[in-house]
């Protein structure tokens, strides 16, 4: 009988090659019925990662988002998963145990039914609180091996983490290759063989697609007994994301698997919300080589979800490297040569800092470490002059065991500077935290939320949480995307009340302005605006939802004037205006020539 392949929707992830922001919760919440439509999917991962604080950037409750975002897809019995780093919860440094597990607790609450747990140095230790505190708040435990390819990461090394998952009560594993430069068959072996020692456990790979491996890692993975393939959906797939979940439909049933059909109306309108979200403002932020798949990862293994902050590290190091690089009489580097220079540099700072596989956060360590080297060098100086605290930390065992060995290089420099290397349990290291935090959310005079949720924000996000609370977050963001747009040349946008609020008689306002159908200024400075009010009381059936813009007589018109300068002649405006008190509150673009 043949085997059915599920597929999981890693809407959450396709945002990160934006390198900072990703869709609002009402542009969220709008997509979720089109994702549903598609009738493909059993997962969708919702939140997790950088997801909390991408929320708190701009000035939005991440807890109101994580509440509105999977309850759609409760309804129609499609299970959430979020993604969490172990130790480190939901940021990039360690997290204290008792926030830890009130995160667990809050996500439940929130909708979210599996909890995929990753220890970016794959030190099993860091992965039994999540699961322990996953299964107690009744949630789903998918622990996650990170994969990569090197000497030491062998398939006997993964079924060792394996075996102590399992021992702590993991549901599920997770194969994350986020570089995407799991070799195939490579993939299929650990597959088999953790599915013959543990036939219970699911199975579910998560590939990028930069280095292009991840088609074929797919098939070997379903074919040697996965459950689960993460896979996207267009415009962000592929490049340096997930392949997109038509072209994986199409080669696993080819290959006998049985697959559920795609909606296609349904996928070209997650298609075109996407779009529409890409170049409302997420686009201002995306970086046009992430659309690109990239053999030259295969070497330094770098996932592509950090393409788009590591673009932005390069461009702000450049000026330093070159003035450098002028002032010792050696060539000034391009952007692209300098990119190939870190590659490089990070394979061969990867081994010599014990081979930790490159996720997050340990990819920013090694490339930070990496891009530090090459300033060091353009500037006469040995490598490794810098490193920063955290990846000391890293280096030290205060986040884990290292899979490597130290190169001795490291290990001297490390005695030249009096530290001292960690064998304990990291998590000792980091004693509690939620009374201290309870005590500021009293001092500030701010209720912890439902489910203690806001009392987990501060915690987990103090800078950021307060940044959001006090309007700081909102504003700068409004201002940087402000910025953006006008060094894009994006239409300007006017907002300002209506002037003019004509009386309300529909014949006599149609008569006087006969062509006022659509939005359209009549003479130029002016904008007449038409706004239509739907009262389904009133419709031939009584509750009928009926479109607005219909001539009958349960659609009410409003008209209204307003005067407009644009601020550069013959420039396209945006005009913002609000309906009037008395009139169904909305938004109206006009475009003046």
């Amino acid at each position: 009988m043949a085997k059915e392949i599920k597929f999981s929707l890693v809407y959450r992830d396709m945002w990160q090659s934006s390198g900072k922001y990703q869709p609002r919760v009402d542009q969220l919440v709008r997509v979720a019925p089109a994702i549903i439509d598609m009738g493909c999917f059993d997962r969708v991962e919702t939140n997790g990662g950088a997801f909390e604080q991408v929320n708190l950037l701009y000035g939005e409750n991440p807890n109101v988002s994580v509440r509105k975002w999977t309850a759609p897809f409760h309804k129609v019995g499609i299970q959430t998963h979020m993604l969490e780093r172990g130790l480190n919860a939901l940021r990039m440094n360690p997290v204290p145990a008792d926030v830890r597990e009130l995160m667990f607790k809050v996500k439940k609450a929130q909708g979210t039914d599996i909890a995929r747990s990753f220890c970016g140095l794959n030190d099993h230790r860091n992965l039994k609180l999540s699961i322990e505190y996953a299964k107690k708040a009744g949630m789903i435990s998918q622990a996650a091996l990170s994969i990569t390819h090197s000497p030491v990461h062998t398939v006997e090394y993964y079924l060792g983490v394996v075996d102590h998952l399992v021992e702590y009560g993991a549901d599920e594993i997770c194969l994350k290759d986020m570089a995407g430069i799991g070799r195939p068959t490579f993939l299929a072996e650990l597959t088999r063989d953790i599915k013959k020692k543990y036939p219970h456990i699911k199975i579910q790979y998560h590939g990028h697609s930069g280095p292009g491996f991840s088609p074929a890692s797919m098939l070997e993975v379903a074919r040697a007994g996965a459950d689960y393939l993460d896979v996207a959906v267009e415009p962000l797939a592929w490049g340096k994301v997930h392949p997109d979940v038509i072209t994986i439909q199409q080669m696993m049933r080819a290959d006998g698997f049985l697959v559920k059909d795609i909606n296609m109306d349904a996928y070209m309108e997650v298609r075109r919300l996407t779009q529409e979200f890409i170049d409302d403002f997420l686009g201002y932020w995306i970086n046009s080589s992430n659309s690109q798949m990239s053999s030259l990862l295969v070497g330094c293994g770098l996932p592509g979800g950090m393409m788009g902050s590591m673009m932005a590290d390069l461009k702000g190091f450049k000026a330093a490297i070159n003035a450098s690089e002028r002032a010792n009489g050696k060539p000034e580097s391009s952007l692209d040569t300098l990119m190939v220079k870190l590659f490089n540099e990070v394979e061969y700072v990867w081994p010599r800092l014990g081979y930790p596989p490159l996720v997050t956060p340990f990819s920013q360590y090694v490339k930070n470490t990496a891009l530090m080297n090459l300033l060091a060098m353009s500037q006469n100086k040995p490598r490794f002059s810098s490193i920063d605290k955290d990846t000391w930390n890293m280096i030290l065992g205060k986040m884990g065991k290292l899979p490597g060995k130290l190169a001795p290089e490291i290990v001297e420099l490390a005695k030249e500077k009096g530290m001292e290397f960690y064998e304990g349990n990291p998590q000792d290291e980091y004693p509690d935290e939620l009374p201290k935090f309870r005590q500021m959310m009293k001092d500030e005079g701010w209720d912890c939320g439902q489910d203690d949720e806001e009392l987990f924000e501060l915690a987990m996000h103090e800078r950021q949480y307060r940044d959001y609370r006090s309007g700081i977050a909102k504003e700068r963001f409004n201002k940087e995307l402000a910025e953006l747009k006008a060094k894009a040349g994006a239409p300007i946008v006017i907002k300002r009340p209506v002037v003019e609020m004509p009386e309300f008689d529909i014949d006599k306002i149609v008569e006087k302005y006969p062509k006022a159908t659509p939005v359209q200024a009549p003479a130029k400075g002016k904008m007449l605006w038409q706004i239509d009010v739907v009262d389904d009381s009133k419709a031939p059936v009584a509750g009928t939802k009926v479109k607005a813009g219909k001539a009958c007589g349960y659609v009410q018109t409003y008209y209204g004037m307003e005067e407009i300068l644009p601020a550069v002649d013959g420039r396209v405006v945006a005009v913002t205006a609000p309906q009037g008190k008395d009139v169904v509150k909305g938004e109206i673009v006009a475009f003046v020539e």
